[in-house]
């Protein structure tokens, strides 16, 4: 899959203030795709002249479409699925919001223009054989029309077997635990007959929940001191995983939020990030 990485996502000169008159000289146009070009940069028309090239690679269909899918930078959600042409990818580019072509209107629309939950865009990829783009990027808001998080909540197992379930949105693993320890919360508020679920125990029991988290965290380290193998350390980790999900959830905070501190760490040294954190004090 290749990545168009962030050397094109640089601001580049803005074309939007360009008077009729001028506007050959903010703009360059090649094939029916439009980047914006500082009249006095030369940075600016270097990176044209990538873009150009990285356009003419993408294997644009008979209408000169080409699936685009925006998906979540932190979750890894797929948010939804439109068609790009030259000019949508381009402004996609220059603007970091995600932009497409419209069949139904034949023209460009950006994701969010009317809503206000643009997605801005972190990287773009394409496929192997470059006929399809993702816009990795972090959505403002729902990503649906319908209000949902995402356009993927229609399971097609629950329509085979005649079931309806409201926003059953994809889940990878980590989010379709961290729905069930949702629904186990909600549940947990409202008079329940029967034994709880261990779940339930940890939502309404803290000191409970953060000595199971201490102890499977200490288990996980005996993995790595008492030298056990891989599959002992990754079974610890579940456990980890799963009790410190609860913590969060008890918390009200999202893993959503715990993966966006990771991301805006990777610039960082381990030992700067560390000390430019708030005392505790």
């Amino acid at each position: 899959m290749a990545a168009f990485g962030s050397q094109f996502f640089q601001p580049l000169g803005a074309t939007a203030n360009c008077s009729p008159a001028s506007k050959k000289s903010c703009g360059r146009r090649r094939g029916n795709a439009v980047v914006a070009v500082g009249r006095d940069s030369a940075a600016d028309v270097s990176l044209q002249s990538k873009v150009n090239i990285l356009m003419d690679k993408i294997k644009w269909d008979d209408k000169g479409l080409a699936v685009a899918i925006a998906q979540n930078v932190d979750t890894g959600s797929i948010l939804m699925q439109g068609f790009a042409n030259r000019d949508a990818l381009a402004k996609t580019i220059s603007s970091r919001k995600a932009t497409f072509y419209s069949r139904s209107r034949s023209s460009l629309w950006t994701k969010g223009e009317t809503s206000m939950n643009f997605i801005n865009v972190h990287d773009i990829f394409l496929d192997c054989d470059k006929d399809s783009i993702i816009y990795l990027g972090k959505p403002d808001g729902p990503s649906c029309h319908t209000g949902s998080e995402t356009c993927y909540y229609t399971s097609v197992s629950d329509l085979l077997d005649q079931q309806t379930v409201e926003n059953n949105l994809a889940l990878t693993t980590l989010y379709s635990l961290e729905a069930t320890i949702a629904q186990r919360k909600a549940e947990s508020v409202s008079p329940q007959s029967g034994k709880p679920s261990w779940t339930k125990k940890l939502l309404l029991d803290d000191k409970l929940l953060c000595s199971k988290v201490r102890e499977e965290a200490n288990e996980l380290c005996q993995t790595l001191e008492d030298n056990e193998d891989k599959s002992r350390t990754a079974s610890e980790m579940a456990d980890v995983l799963y009790h410190a999900m609860v913590l969060l959830a008890r918390k009200d905070v999202k893993i959503e939020q715990v993966l966006e501190i990771l991301r805006k760490r990777f610039s960082k040294s381990g030992i700067e990030e560390k000390q430019s954190r708030p005392s505790s004090n």
